[in-house]
């Protein structure tokens, strides 16, 4: 659940929403296998969502990204907090739309 909710931290951090799933699966992976692969998930989801707001600001010149950037924002919020909600009950979670770029 940490690898998931310590997504939200990361927009204190400058938003490098990455930086607390990948803090997690550093340090926790070799500890539970259930760990190593939501806090993996975690990462690769936030790392694509990282990417798909950086395309999204790019495309505001466009004027498409004016409608993809907040849908973007509130689709991680949701999914993020499903995710840690799977995660807290024991259920594995699997992201929609992530590159699976950490395996």
């Amino acid at each position: 659940m940490l690898a998931h909710l310590s997504a939200l931290a990361g927009l204190f951090v400058g938003g490098l929403i990455f930086l607390g799933p990948l803090l997690v699966y550093l340090v926790k992976k070799d500890e539970h296998p259930f760990i190593a692969a939501e806090s993996r998930e975690a990462l690769n989801f936030n790392l694509s969502v990282f990417i798909y707001i950086i395309v999204s600001a790019i495309l505001i010149i466009l004027v498409v990204g004016l409608l993809l950037l907040p849908a973007v924002a509130i689709a991680w919020l949701i999914l993020t907090i499903i995710a840690a909600v799977r995660a807290n009950n024991g259920e594995p979670y699997r992201y929609p739309l992530t590159i699976r770029l950490v395996s």
